[in-house]
């Protein structure tokens, strides 16, 4: 029971934790329609911003600080770089970001180097919470869950209970009527690619120090965030939600498990050479394969996603 509920609550703090990256990316391609590939080249540099503010003044300016800088360079970039591009099509688009995350990805090995730094937990956070039975459960963890939780309350009462929420959905789909009123929908754009690379950027401030902050951190989660907005469905929210808690759920519960295909090969009655063989594999060598087979299986049977409203 210990087991099952320590992997549980690790299991929804790592899908809560990718829901905080994959919202920004889904908010983006609601909006643009433009699947940004260096959307994870934004959660390691709010990583990377966050390890030198709070070298200098503290892990909560850091909290707050990183965010907000990265922000600032998601929209720079979208005013001066991808909305040149975007009058030409969706493969430019889809060219720029890809040259993007390289960019950003050498800039950082510039500053920071291609090893590990040193971004740790604050010591505020590092004790136990709670009792787990016979463990203690990380009070870190708790803030990362708290976090995610409190970022999903604000985007969703941003965007249907504000008069900025209310712009941003219209534009969604009445861009020219929406222009037509007197708004600026091109600065509409360039703040929600903005926020979207900040809400990247804050699970990059929670994530990188539970983790690890080194170059390939982006690598390492890119293609699960493109798993996460496929399987929940492209452009919706509430379904990048409910597939980030299920793939993070799977995949902690699969690294966890040591169970091997022979032990299951043998209750059906297979005992072959065949299945001796394959056999040897245990469950958590499965894990990192784990979120692609389940958009494999989606897209076959369901292609626009969970909870999807466009065709794929």
């Amino acid at each position: 029971m210990e087991f099952f509920l320590v992997s549980l609550l690790n299991g929804v703090s790592y899908g809560l934790l990718l829901f905080m990256l994959s919202s920004g990316l889904t908010l983006i391609f609601s909006m643009m329609g433009v699947l940004n590939f260096a959307h994870a080249s934004f959660y390691m540099l709010g990583a990377y911003f966050a390890y030198q503010i709070s070298t200098a003044v503290g892990f909560w300016p850091a909290l707050v600080l990183a965010p907000l800088l990265v922000g600032v360079v998601g929209g720079a970039i979208e005013r001066y770089g991808l909305r040149r591009v975007h009058r030409y099509g969706h493969v430019p688009e889809l060219l720029f970001t890809f040259g993007l995350a390289y960019l950003i990805e050498e800039v950082v090995h510039l500053i920071w180097g291609r090893i590990a730094v040193d971004y740790r937990i604050p010591e505020a956070l590092d004790f136990g919470a709670f009792q787990v039975f016979d463990s203690l459960y990380p009070a870190y963890r708790v803030f990362m869950m708290a976090v995610s939780i409190a970022m999903l309350g604000a985007l969703y009462w941003t965007l249907t209970r504000t008069r900025i929420g209310l712009i941003i959905r219209a534009a969604l789909t009445h861009a020219d009527m929406v222009q037509a009123l007197g708004h600026n929908v091109p600065r509409v754009f360039m703040l929600v690619f903005g926020g979207g690379c900040a809400l990247a950027a804050l699970a990059g401030v929670i994530g990188g120090n539970a983790f690890v902050t080194e170059p390939a951190m982006a690598a390492a989660v890119g293609s699960i965030v493109f798993v996460v907005i496929v399987v929940g469905g492209l452009g919706s929210l509430a379904g990048a939600f409910i597939a980030s808690l299920a793939i993070g759920v799977i995949q902690t519960f699969a690294v966890a498990l040591d169970w091997s295909l022979l032990d299951t090969f043998r209750e059906v009655g297979w005992t072959g050479e065949a299945a001796r063989a394959i056999g040897t594999i245990k469950l958590s060598q499965f894990a990192p394969v784990l979120p692609y087979i389940l958009m494999v299986l989606i897209l076959i049977f369901r292609p626009r996603g969970l909870l999807g409203r466009r065709d794929t």
